[in-house]
């Protein structure tokens, strides 16, 4: 799709966003991952704020989204809750830090969006310092057969309506990256995926994904 028109459909989507701000499942999933969140923090496609109630107040967020309707709910949202952001209205395909640059980096339900997902996760293993975190919640192919066929068989749709892609592998992707996965809570009959990740340049030997859950909520 053009880069313009998925613009467009995400400008359309910010009051939407802005009202799934209090869906009750997300909140959970976020609270629960973002509460790791420390230091200099990079978001992408930081949307209408959505992870904004659940960072600890001490962070120093960098929020990224190419949508400024997007960003105009976040910034509001960061104001409300007191938090020190800065806003960067940028294609995150298209964007450019200093290498090791980050203490966190979070992204959630964002790679499902992107053209060249394996670049953007290129550069958040770069981005990130080696010390330092990665924390996504991502949606992606379910490992349910029938469900898996029926996300297939509308992705195009979904894709053309929503500007995103409800069939990729997430934790394959993140795998082939060289991202080094320490921590996979699974959902929604494995669609739904909460990672703690660090970076491969990480001093920290992890023995790469050592420690995995698998949970179902419904």
């Amino acid at each position: 799709m053009e880069k313009q028109k998925l613009i467009r459909i995400f400008d359309k989507q910010a009051d939407q966003y802005e009202k799934q701000r209090e869906d009750p499942k997300q909140q959970r999933w976020r609270k629960h991952l973002l509460s790791h969140a420390k230091g200099e923090v990079l978001e992408l496609a930081v949307g209408a704020g959505a992870n904004f109630p659940f960072y600890p107040r001490d962070v120093k967020i960098t929020a990224t989204d190419f949508s400024e309707a997007m960003l105009a709910k976040a910034k509001v949202a960061a104001q409300y809750h007191g938090l020190d952001a800065h806003f960067k209205c940028a294609d995150i395909e298209e964007m450019n830090f200093p290498d090791q640059s980050f203490d966190t980096i979070v992204s959630t339900l964002s790679l499902c969006s992107y053209r060249y997902p394996l670049k953007v996760l290129d550069n958040i293993n770069r981005w990130c310092r080696p010390d330092g975190q990665i924390l996504l919640l991502e949606h992606g192919i379910s490992s349910n057969f029938a469900v898996a066929a029926l996300q297939k068989g509308l992705n195009p749709l979904l894709y053309r309506v929503y500007g995103c892609h409800h069939t990729r592998d997430i934790v394959g992707l993140i795998r082939e990256s060289g991202i080094v996965i320490e921590q996979v809570e699974n959902y929604w009959l494995n669609m739904v995926h909460l990672i703690w990740a660090k970076p491969t340049h990480t001093t920290t030997t992890t023995g790469g994904n050592n420690h995995v859950t698998t949970s179902a909520i419904s």
